[in-house]
């Protein structure tokens, strides 16, 4: 499948392994928000860059064996000596997953002057969580200033990893930003009506798109043409919801590249979202997986 558009997609930050605990066994899946949606970007044909770094550990090498399979270029993921390949412990309380995120992981060390690009333009993604360290804020925004990028902020409130004043700031940079209503109310936007908590979100920060989701209640998004919303169909299988807000997002950033209508990139989104929920983890293992999307 390739890709209409000429416009490059950078996606920088974590790559770990999410590791289920059950009763019986640990597994160990591959994860982490940008290299999710990296995952899904590639299998759409868009040949996404992905912007990490992994420990030279076990884990790192089959980190970069598993991109290099997908067809993913690797030459962005850097290699760190001194500190280990992220991992994150899920847990269960019902159906919500629950996260312990190890610290001083190698995706907290991505080196700016160590990253590779042809042209640092196009649509960067970046979320919170990779930008929990004082020297990641510093690297990433070298980064941002040294280019000419439109901005993709995924909003991931993971306490404690987060401070309100640089979010704010990397909101205020962004072209688009999306968020979950608890996230959105945790802001300080608490108008009992969600349209009008989002017009005054992006009344304050200026975003051309705000995008809410609301787990089975579906999404609803600002644009300056309005608001639009999609409601997921009923799912029919459901694992887990590990990695399904990523899938959503992936298709998203594809809809922006292909200059989809907004309400089919909203259909198309919430379908890929509401497959990945019913497998174990966030990335499907092969390509044939989006053939009823595409």
């Amino acid at each position: 499948m390739s890709s209409s558009s000429n416009t490059p997609i950078s996606l920088y930050g974590e790559v770990l392994f999410d590791c289920f605990n059950h009763a019986d066994k640990q597994e160990q899946v591959l994860g982490g928000a940008p290299f999710n949606i990296c995952w899904h970007l590639q299998a759409l044909g868009d040949n996404p860059v992905f912007i990490s770094r992994v420990g030279n550990d076990k884990l790192g090498e089959k980190i970069i064996q598993q991109a290099c399979d997908w067809g993913i270029a690797t030459d962005n993921i850097q290699v760190d000596e001194s500190n280990p390949t992220g991992q994150v412990d899920v847990t269960f309380e019902g159906d919500e997953p629950h996260y312990d995120i190890k610290v001083n992981s190698a995706y907290d060390f991505i080196q700016q002057s160590d990253i590779q690009l042809p042209n640092a333009q196009g649509i960067l993604y970046h979320g919170s969580l990779a930008l929990r360290s004082d020297y990641a804020k510093v690297q990433f925004q070298t980064l941002v200033d040294s280019g000419d990028w439109s901005i993709f902020l995924d909003v991931n409130l993971r306490a404690p990893w987060w401070d309100k004043t640089h979010l704010i700031s990397w909101i205020k940079q962004a072209k688009w930003v999306k968020l979950n209503i608890d996230e959105l109310r945790e802001l300080g936007f608490k108008q009992p009506n969600i349209e009008e908590a989002i017009q005054a979100f992006q009344l304050q920060y200026g975003n051309e798109h705000v995008i809410v989701t609301q787990g089975a209640d579906g999404v609803t998004v600002l644009t300056k043409h309005g608001f639009f919303s999609e409601t997921p169909d009923k799912i029919e299988q459901f694992i887990d919801a590990v990695g399904a807000g990523d899938a959503f997002t992936a298709v998203y950033i594809h809809g922006l590249v292909q200059n989809w209508p907004i309400q089919k990139t909203l259909a198309t989104a919430q379908g890929l979202a509401s497959k990945i929920i019913g497998i174990r983890g966030a990335t499907p293992n092969h390509k044939s997986f989006y053939q009823s999307l595409i």
